[in-house]
């Protein structure tokens, strides 16, 4: 008989389906999944609607007898999750530490339910290493933990070969203020002011999008940088293979698919030094680590990054095999669609 799991989490996200699909399709599993209606602009009603959920999901797991459930984010769909009533429950940490923002006066209730999740919990996904540092830090039993990414479909992403004799760079991280595309537009303008030719794809839409148009106005790059808005999945390993640099300068990182993208197609990345990208990227090996914020030192290195053509073909070759050996939807979906076969056999005992 077809095991069922119910999802709880935002069934749109890329991520979300990515996970899904790998465990329908390697695992066979039939999803039914669950997500909270009110967008997160309307925030009063969606914490209301929040406090009254786990009424709806233990109907749901009554009526509709879900073999496992999966949630996304510890320090709320986790936490539903764990309120569930469902005999198995794997939950994943989706940020370096899901307590975000950092400022915010819910962090002591944030922190309170997360330790709640992780410990009703019977398997923990850290889609990477950086996201097991916090869970160290405050107990989390890590025999639990499952440290693998998703990965990414390689049969899509595809390795290719830029002879462009020009910077031919590419964003594709939502065109929200934590990404700092303003920073990149405003590196590009150095570059701009110094004679250097170059194009910049900027792909996805967000809150930013009119007002990073209006920079480049401001800055006079216009006509070099190109906004695609949003656009099919499918459609981004072309825009990718064009590339030959990707630029990510986020303020805070999990585990970034975008860049495992990136890197299977034989873009060369220049990401933020932060902890999420220091896992995967070597300064000036395999890629740059860039201070957060700091638009000189992002324009020297991309200056620099185009004229060592020598090294940066060395670590677009690297980055293919290590992507191919680390991330390949195809291996590490296997892998956890047989752990929670593994684990709901072993809970049925």
């Amino acid at each position: 008989m077809k095991r069922k799991i119910l999802f709880l989490g935002e069934s749109y996200r890329a991520d979300a389906i990515t996970w899904m699909k790998g465990l329908k399709e390697f695992g066979d599993f039939e999803i039914i999944t669950w997500e909270l209606q009110t967008p997160n602009s309307r925030r009063f009603k969606r914490i209301n609607e929040y406090l009254f959920s786990p009424i709806a999901i233990r109907k749901i797991v009554r009526q509709e007898k879900p073999d496992m459930v999966i949630a996304e984010r510890t320090t709320s769909y986790g936490f539903l999750a764990a309120l569930s009533g469902a005999k198995t429950i794997a939950v994943a940490q989706q940020g370096r530490t899901d307590l975000w923002p950092e400022g915010s006066i819910l962090l002591p209730f944030k922190k309170f339910i997360q330790k709640y999740a992780f410990k009703k919990a019977h398997l923990i996904h850290a889609w990477g290493p950086v996201m097991t540092i916090s869970m160290k830090a405050i107990g989390v039993d890590m025999n639990k933990v499952l440290v693998l990414p998703k990965g990414i479909d390689l049969s899509l992403f595809t390795s290719s070969t830029s002879n462009a004799t020009r910077i031919e760079a590419i964003v594709t991280r939502s065109l929200q203020p934590e990404y700092r595309h303003d920073i990149i537009l405003k590196a590009f303008s150095i570059l701009h002011q110094k004679g250097i030719d170059f194009s910049l794809t900027i792909v996805g839409d967000g809150t930013r999008l009119n007002s990073l148009k209006d920079l480049a106005k401001d800055l006079q790059i216009e006509d070099k940088v190109i906004f695609t808005g949003r656009i099919p999945n499918t459609e981004l390993p072309k825009l990718l293979q064009q590339s030959n640099i990707y630029i990510s300068m986020p303020t805070t990182e999990g585990v970034s698919a975008s860049l495992f993208e990136a890197m299977a197609c034989n873009c060369y990345p220049i990401v933020s030094d932060i902890p999420g990208n220091q896992s995967w990227i070597k300064h000036r090996e395999n890629g740059q680590l860039i201070e957060v914020d700091n638009i000189e030192i992002l324009a020297e290195e991309l200056i620099w990054s185009f004229e060592n053509l020598e090294s940066r073909n060395l670590a677009i070759i690297e980055n293919r095999k290590f992507v191919e050996e680390n991330a390949n939807y195809d291996i590490n979906m296997k892998v956890i669609a047989d752990k929670y076969h593994e684990l709901l056999d072993f809970r049925n005992i």
